[in-house]
């Protein structure tokens, strides 16, 4: 049988933490920053958690089901 391999987009995107959540960086945050607030800025910098509804897909691709 050959492995199954994980996603290779997907590993570089998510990280899963030592509670078991699947987070990953907010969009939005690399260029035209003059323009967008401070506040805006500073929510952007939080991790994302993967919501319930798309958590089933993103493990999928990293293999973890």
């Amino acid at each position: 049988m050959p492995k199954v391999k994980t996603n290779s987009s997907a590993k570089k995107r998510f990280k899963v933490t030592g509670t078991g959540e699947i987070t990953f960086q907010k969009a939005y945050k690399r260029h035209i920053l003059t323009k967008k607030t401070t506040k805006r800025k500073r929510s952007l910098r939080k991790k994302g958690m993967v919501s319930d509804a798309n958590r089933p897909f993103v493990m999928r691709l990293l293999r973890m089901k």
